[in-house]
């Protein structure tokens, strides 16, 4: 059977180049302008993106103010508020929300997503992720922020309590019975009643059963922690892979842990993310690219690496080679995959600090055949599902990926031409959790 991509467009923030807002095409105010993302969203359900993601902040970046001034990162939607509203002006795409282990409550997250799942009939995504800003700590009544190892225990138990949650309901629970006055069956309602180390939750929840059984579950990161719950519980994993063999080395390492786990790795779908520039020669392309880099601040260049590293880099030479790091407590995976990039380019503190200023993701550059070409090999030589497309600005990065190589995907029989499914699972390929009390 021929390998299929799928494709999730990274939407909040709207793009994520430090300086995207300052494109002369581009809405400065498109993070909070609803017709604006209306109008993006759409254009990615008529391209046939499988799902639209969001990532989620609870405090500023941890910036000094001479970059957190230049970053359009200030202000955006709550992705929950942000999705549902999408969910009324599309009918098939998915809808992806990141949703914090580390600071949210369990239930309330659970019964959020039930809705979101209900009020789409069945597109909702939950992306789980232990937040690492040490800022978003104090806005929760914490001095300092967990550590790395209570963050994912804690997501852990948050997880089963989420899914424990949402399969308390039998899916023939509502029996809505006119005739005889019965609306539902108690009897397939059931209490969780979890006692654990983080939380104490009775249940059941006062929603039914998501649509999907439960909403696709993402998960994002590389460090051990992460690779291990992706392996136990995520249909989806976001990663970070900058070349095809780290691509490569990352899949099959997430895929054996699932196998070993007893699940099918077929099921699981690994999606890297790459800022992607088209262009109608592979020179126009790489022209788009250099103009927006040219647009980011030098102020803004060393706090983003300080945040994609987890350490504080402005007291490094910044024209020698980056030096050895302490383990961070923050993004373990993420701060390997640059220090591989740094080590593997001999690039300097300063020439480093400038990639993690124009792109936090991979990226991929060319006309579009080269860039299907890419994808197909990614694709091919086991390096990925598919991608999270991230777009360098809005509206344009918008238009070339979904007029340019989406065209050229689909007439590769890469990526479908119109959705066969109802859910996002079944558009995916995912299987639908059972509660036990259908079993």
């Amino acid at each position: 059977m021929k390998k299929h991509l799928c494709l999730g467009g990274f939407m909040r923030p709207i793009c994520l180049h430090t300086a995207w807002w300052r494109h002369p095409s581009a809405p400065a105010h498109a993070n909070f302008h609803w017709p604006t993302i209306k109008y993006l969203a759409q254009k990615l359900e008529h391209a046939c993106f499988d799902a639209i993601f969001t990532a989620d902040h609870l405090a500023l970046m941890p910036m000094p103010p001479s970059a957190l001034r230049r970053s359009a990162t200030v202000t955006s939607y709550d992705p929950l508020v942000m999705l549902s509203a999408i969910a009324a002006c599309t009918e098939h795409i998915g809808l992806i929300a990141t949703g914090s282990t580390s600071y949210e409550d369990p239930y309330l997250l659970a019964r959020r997503f039930a809705s979101l799942d209900h009020l789409s009939n069945g597109r909702a995504g939950w992306n789980i992720v232990t937040t690492v800003n040490p800022q978003a700590a104090h806005n929760f009544g914490l001095d300092t922020a967990l550590r790395h190892g209570e963050r994912y225990a804690r997501a852990e138990e948050f997880f089963k309590v989420a899914t424990g949650l949402w399969d308390g309901w039998s899916d023939n629970a509502l029996v809505m019975d006119k005739e005889s006055g019965i609306f539902s069956d108690l009897g397939k309602i059931q209490p969780l009643n979890h006692q654990g180390d983080f939380f104490s939750v009775q249940g059941p929840l006062n929603i039914a059963r998501p649509v999907q059984g439960w909403p696709v579950i993402a998960l994002a990161g590389a460090s051990e922690g992460a690779r291990e719950m992706a392996a136990r519980s995520a249909d989806l994993v976001f990663g970070n892979a900058r070349s095809l063999e780290t691509g490569q080395q990352f899949y099959r390492d997430v895929k054996n842990r699932a196998r070993a786990w007893g699940r099918d790795p077929s099921a699981i779908k690994i999606l890297p993310a790459n800022q992607v520039y088209v262009g109608a020669t592979h020179a126009e392309a790489l022209a788009k690219k250099r103009y927006m880099d040219n647009l980011v601040h030098i102020e803004s260049n060393i706090p983003n690496l300080s945040i994609r590293l987890g350490v504080d880099c402005s007291k490094f030479d910044p024209d020698k080679l980056l030096p050895d790091l302490p383990t961070t407590e923050q993004g373990q995976g993420n701060q390997r995959e640059w220090v591989a990039l740094a080590r593997r380019e001999k690039l300097t503190v300063r020439e480093l600090a400038k990639r993690a200023a124009e792109s936090g993701t991979g990226e991929m550059v060319g006309t579009p055949t080269e860039i299907a070409d890419q994808m197909e090999a990614w694709l091919m030589e086991e390096a990925c599902d598919g991608f999270i497309i991230v777009f360098h600005t809005v509206p344009d990065g918008y238009e070339d990926f979904t007029t340019l190589v989406v065209p050229e995907l689909q007439r590769r029989g890469l990526m479908r031409t119109q959705y066969t499914g109802n859910t996002l699972r079944e558009n995916i390929g995912l299987p639908r959790p059972i509660s036990h009390l259908d079993k």
